[in-house]
């Protein structure tokens, strides 16, 4: 199935435009002596049609900054953009709908609703924005994560792969211009872990999308374009095709 337009661009985003950007990003928790900085003044660039892995130690502030960059979590102080569109500017509403249109996610957790079929799960963002399913897209999208005889199934019934890839399928069906993904094969076994890195791979370089994936797994990190890194909730570091030993590398220097 040939995709002939990049995700975003009928939104008008400039090629030349980052998916996503933190300016000074600041989140902090508490007052005082006891406040806390998560993150502590971050400026990144996330790249349109770039796989890119957000590593760094436990605490470094890795699924905070997901959050606040994708409007789940209000940040301190700072800003973050969508493409070309500040979230800070945003009411209930606007995020609402940025995050039903204009992003996927895919959560380690799944987050399935149990009560619907593996069919139903996918198409609920298209049924929550009273759209209309399109069904090419669907079989292709079922077909290539390998769950089209399983849409009668209800999570209960299925893997945590099939789980995962009908996540990954929910995430996608829209076609948003953005995917955040927060540890999404940290539930996984080494098989199914690999194939979903091996379709979040496929998505970048076929379909054109921008993934951002918070992983504390060298070996799903190597899937991506670059990886950075976070330390005390700054940017630290940073690599470019990474493998899996300069990430290992890299953590350990980040580790002493």
């Amino acid at each position: 199935m040939p995709v002939t337009q990049q995700p975003g661009t009928e939104l008008g985003a400039s090629p030349s435009t980052p998916a996503a950007r933190a300016i000074a990003l600041v989140k902090s928790y508490g007052t005082g002596d006891a406040e806390f900085r998560a993150l502590n003044g971050i400026d990144v660039e996330f790249a349109q049609g770039q796989f890119t892995a957000v590593m760094g130690p436990s605490g470094s502030g890795k699924s905070t900054l997901m959050h606040c960059m994708a409007g789940l979590d209000v940040p301190t102080s700072g800003r973050a953009f969508v493409g070309e569109l500040e979230i800070g500017t945003l009411d209930d509403a606007g995020l609402t709908q940025l995050r039903r249109d204009r992003i996927g996610f895919i959560f380690q957790s799944y987050n399935l609703v149990p009560t619907l079929t593996a069919r139903e799960n996918i198409t609920l963002p298209i049924d929550l924005a009273g759209a209309t399913v399109d069904e090419e897209w669907f079989d292709f999208l079922i077909g290539q994560l390998g769950i089209a005889d399983r849409l009668t199934h209800r999570p209960s019934e299925l893997s945590g792969g099939q789980q995962q890839r009908t996540a990954c399928a929910r995430a996608l069906i829209r076609r948003p211009e953005l995917i955040f993904a927060d540890e999404p094969t940290g539930n996984l076994d080494s098989n199914a872990s690999t194939e979903m890195l091996g379709f979040l791979r496929r998505s970048v370089t076929e379909f054109g999308q921008s993934i951002v994936m918070v992983t504390h797994d060298a070996h799903g990190a190597s899937f991506a374009d670059r990886v950075v890194f976070l330390a005390d909730g700054q940017l630290v570091d940073e690599i470019i095709a990474p493998t899996v030993d300069t990430v290992l590398e890299q953590m350990k220097q980040l580790g002493r």
